[in-house]
């Protein structure tokens, strides 16, 4: 029989670098319903070094990739061993770790999500449930998103589940299936524009409400073919570095001009794939751009905006890979079809056993 209760470590590193968001978890099974607890969490920042080269990773040659990926293996190891240690965590069912994306071209058939090599649990020595992506595009799915299965077993109250990341993301049902897919870039865009202004983000969006609105560049950008085309559809860093940047170089304005057009633009997407009268989370470190959070206000104020506790807003994708995880545990689906395209549901990731379980 199945346990009902499982101790786990959730990890995410996202695009915008952040750092690497830890949370100690109990996720308990009840009937049909999944309910947590978060212990305790925390964001580790990543040293300036480790910054620059997961940017210029995008670029690196195969044998680059592997030698990264194996220091990088490392590196997370000790984050969380660090962890366990600081908060004298014992007893976990598992280590559930997305990694970091490297590469996404669910197009060609292909993913990387650094940090997943086996000996990670042998570090650690922790059964670690790991590299969920891979196994999806192979069945010809886009990879991403992963987290809409936990909006639909943990966040159910809400007619959608926004995440401001990296990228924004959305989830909802649609005919009692779960659709989710990338909306625009967020965070890759503002906090490279933030950088050149000598910050490393544009903290509650003061430096883009600073800025003026450049209608030309808005308009161009809310013609890009991407918004148009039907979900699923994902969102990478290549996709910003190739269609968004050249975009933005062209136009001759000061970086606060490019943070208050981008920012509007980031508003007026997201208003365009949510109907009025509904509930939405808001969860990811854009949740604290108040200016953003103002335009969606502005664009639908019929909607409700709900900006919930720290702990949700900054660890809710750490969460939702501890439930991945652990579903992957139970052999039950973790990745929904209706929602990255594959060829079907499927129990997805990697379970590297610790030492004395093999």
């Amino acid at each position: 029989m199945q346990k009902e209760s499982y101790f786990v470590l959730g990890v995410m590193s996202g695009t915008s670098l952040d750092g690497v968001d830890i949370a100690y978890i109990n996720l308990t099974k009840k009937g049909e319903n999944w309910q947590y607890v978060v212990f305790e969490s925390e964001t580790i920042p990543y040293k300036k070094k480790w910054v620059k080269l997961l940017n210029d990773a995008i670029g690196f040659s195969e044998s680059e990739l592997e030698k990264t990926n194996e220091e990088y293996t490392v590196l997370l190891a000790s984050i969380i061993r660090d962890f366990i240690e600081k908060h004298k965590i014992e007893n976990l069912d598992a280590v559930c770790s997305h990694g970091h994306t490297i590469l996404h071209q669910p197009q060609n058939g292909f993913t990387l999500q650094i940090g997943n090599l086996p000996f990670i649990a042998e570090i650690l020595n922790q059964t670690v449930v790991c590299d969920f992506r891979v196994q999806d595009v192979e069945l010809k799915g886009q990879g991403a998103p992963l987290v809409p299965i936990g909006d639909k077993l943990l966040f159910s109250d809400y007619d959608y589940c926004l995440n401001l990341g990296g990228f924004s993301n959305i989830s909802f049902d649609v005919n009692e299936k779960r659709v989710a897919y990338d909306i625009s870039p967020v965070n890759t865009v503002l906090n490279f524009y933030a950088e050149k202004l000598g910050f490393s983000y544009d903290d509650g969006g003061k430096l883009a409400e600073s800025g003026n609105l450049n209608e030309d560049l808005f308009d161009e950008l809310n013609q890009l073919v991407f918004y148009s085309e039907s979900y699923p559809k994902s969102l990478g860093k290549e996709y910003v570095n190739q269609i968004i940047f050249p975009i933005l170089q062209r136009y001759n304005i000061s970086p606060k001009d490019v943070l208050r057009t981008f920012t509007e633009h980031i508003a007026f997407q997201i208003t365009q794939n949510v109907r009025g009268n509904s509930n939405v989370l808001v969860t990811g470190g854009g949740a604290y751009n108040s200016f953003l959070i103002r335009n969606l206000q502005k664009n639908k104020p019929t909607v409700n905006w709900v900006v919930p506790d720290d702990k949700v807003i900054q660890f809710k994708e750490a969460l939702v890979f501890a439930l991945l995880g652990v579903l992957k545990l139970r052999n039950e689906v973790n990745v929904l079809a209706s929602v990255t395209g594959a060829l079907y549901d499927h129990s997805s990731g990697k379970i590297w056993l610790q030492k004395d379980k093999k």
